[in-house]
Formats: C-alpha cells, structure tokens, sequence
C-alpha cells in the first residue's frame, strides 16, 4: 500500500513537471516554426534519405541549452579527475606524472558527461556517478595512450599536444595506460557511495568486459588486421568499432542508468541508445578526418588515409556516411522518448557527436 502511494505522488510530481516543460518546449517550437517557415544492439541498416521535418525529439534537444549543461559539469569532473592520479609517495612520482598528463590533456569528457546524465536521468546525483565517469574516462584514456604507440597507429599529436610516448619514452607510456586500466576498477569499487553493492558489481563488470576481447581490445586486434587488407567489408567495419569505441560509450549511459536506479528495462533502453550514439560518433570521427584539420583535431589529419584504414567515407562516400550518422542518431533518440524531458542531456549530447568539429 505504502509502495502504491509512493508511486502515485511520483506519478502526480512528474505529470505536474511535464506540464511545467510541455509549456515551454511548445513555446520553443512555435517559435521555431516562425523562424523557420520557409534497434537492438544492431546498428541501423543504412537509409539515405535525409529526413524533412524536425521531430519533437529533435525540437527538445535545441531547447536544451547543452552548453550550459556541460559547463555545469566541466569543473567537477576535471577536479574529480586530478585527485584521481595524484602520487602519494615519491617512488610513484613519474608514472603518475605521466598518467596525469594524458588524463589531464583536455578532451569533451563525453563518456564521464552521459554516465552522469544517465545517472541524472533516473533520479540519481552527480556524486553517485563520479566515480565511474573517472573511471571511463580513465580507461578512455588508457586506450589513447596505447592507440598512439609506434606498434599501433604511431602517432606523436593528441589533443594538440605531444603524445605520451614522446615526452616519457614508450616504456612508461606502456606502464602508465595498464595503471590507469587498473586504477579504474579500483576507483569504483573504493569511491562510490550511496549506492547498493549489487549495483557497484554490475558497474564493474560491466566496465571489464567492455574493455577486453570482446570490447575495446578485440576491436582494436580487428582494426589492425583489416588495415590495407583488400575486401574488408561494411560489416567488417562495423564490427570494429561496435567493439572498439560504441561500446565504452554505451557502459557509460547504461552504467549511469544502473546507478540512478533504472529499471532492467530501462537500462536496455539506455543500451540501445548509447551503441547507436556510439556508431555514429566512430563515422564522425572517419568524416572529420577527411574534412578537418590537424589544428583543429588537435591530432594527425589524414591518417586513415596514410595508413589505408578502412573508414566509412571510404566504403560509403562522404555524403553517404554524414546521412548514416544522422539516421543512428536520429533513431538513437527514439529509444528515449519514454523518459520525456528527463532525457534532454543525452538528447543533446547526440546532436554533439556528429555535430562537432573536433
């Protein structure tokens, strides 16, 4: 009975927040028109046609001041991310400097902002999901450093700045990304609170896999084998980055979800959501390395090119893949639609992904 009344003051509560909104992304979308007036874990099979109307989804997302949302997290997410890295005794003084240095070098923090927003979404705070978006931020960045090895894509520019390699030698860029991977876990397990241990647990080996054979690893293996090699196919090239970007991005969303207390259901939603997001945001990252440049990168322009990298622009064609990346993120926002305003934040976010110039 308790449980009953609980419920229905939730439900009263958010009919009465929704009407709230309802008002003013209506008024945001009248005055749009003014202006105007002239599936699974799949990814969507291509659809080249453009769409022609803005959907309700879409409207929400521009009434969202995402700037704004991101710069309400920037400061406690880089704070949270130096004291993460910070050498307690002197023996530790290198390695940390050099984790710092990559963990430090900037970056949009995308995967550390949707595991809050996730959190958010599902009546969770920021200081439950902290810890994890550390976390993923740390294994994100694990995978930079040993991305830009002389072994792997040989590259001496991230984020503007000289790679890890370069400033402290490969051997201590080796050492400093398999303790960055190890301090995640560490990180989550030691630092949240408030939240169930179960819910911790499903955290971490969530994490795990999605950074082993079948996750960030397995797709990089993958990645190197099809370099130059002739006849790799879309599939083939979907597989690689299902495996070595969407799915970090999609522990992120679906990490966050499980902490703010979702639903199996739920967080299946958020699932689906984050691997289309996560797909698009690997065909934008193929585009961007055709059309932009390496300052504005803040990395090596061209390389896929250099390096005969299968990318999309190569199987598809560059227009072709800029309508690709649109259609998994407009169907990406379809999975949201049950959370209705609640899910403004990582509506944006998707607009971001294939939006952004860097």
């Amino acid at each position: 009975m308790a449980n009953a009344c609980l419920s229905r003051n939730n439900n009263i509560e958010r009919i009465d927040l929704q009407k709230m909104a309802r008002f003013n992304y209506v008024a945001a979308a009248l005055l749009a028109l003014q202006l105007q007036s002239g599936s699974a874990f799949t990814p969507a099979k291509l659809n080249l046609s453009p769409p022609t109307t803005k959907t309700a989804l879409q409207v929400q997302a521009t009434a969202f001041s995402l700037d704004e949302y991101l710069l309400s997290k920037k400061g406690p997410i880089e704070s949270a991310l130096e004291a993460s890295v910070q050498s307690r005794i002197p023996q530790t003084d290198k390695i940390c400097e050099s984790m710092a240095y990559s963990l430090m070098a900037g970056g949009k923090r995308i995967r550390p902002v949707l595991c809050i927003a996730a959190c958010e979404m599902f009546g969770g705070t920021e200081e439950m999901a902290m810890p994890t978006a550390v976390a993923l931020e740390m294994i994100h960045t694990m995978s930079l450093i040993h991305d830009d090895l002389p072994s792997m894509d040989n590259d001496d520019l991230r984020r503007g700045k000289p790679t890890n390699h370069v400033i402290y030698g490969e051997d201590v860029a080796i050492l400093a990304g398999d303790a960055m991977l190890s301090t995640s876990f560490e990180h989550v397990a030691r630092y949240t609170k408030g939240v169930s241990a179960d819910k911790v647990l499903d955290v971490i080996a969530r994490m795990g896999k999605s950074v082993g054979a079948e996750g960030l690893a397995g797709g990089q293996v993958m990645d190197l084998e099809c370099e130059g090699k002739p006849g790799t196919t879309l599939d083939d090239l979907k597989w690689i980055h299902i495996h070595k970007t969407a799915t970090l991005l999609q522990v992120a969303v679906a990490s966050g979800a499980v902490l703010g207390g979702a639903t199996p259901e739920e967080v299946e939603a958020c699932e689906k959501f984050a691997m289309n997001i996560g797909l698009a945001f690997q065909v934008a990252d193929d585009i961007l390395d055709v059309t932009a440049s390496s300052e504005d990168l803040g990395k090596t322009a061209g390389k896929d090119e250099a390096t005969d990298k299968t990318t999309y622009p190569k199987l598809l064609g560059l227009e072709e893949s800029k309508a690709y990346a649109r259609q998994l993120i407009d169907e990406a926002k379809e999975c949201l639609a049950p959370f209705g305003d609640r899910a403004a934040p990582l509506l944006a976010i998707a607009d971001f992904i294939i939006d952004r110039k860097n």
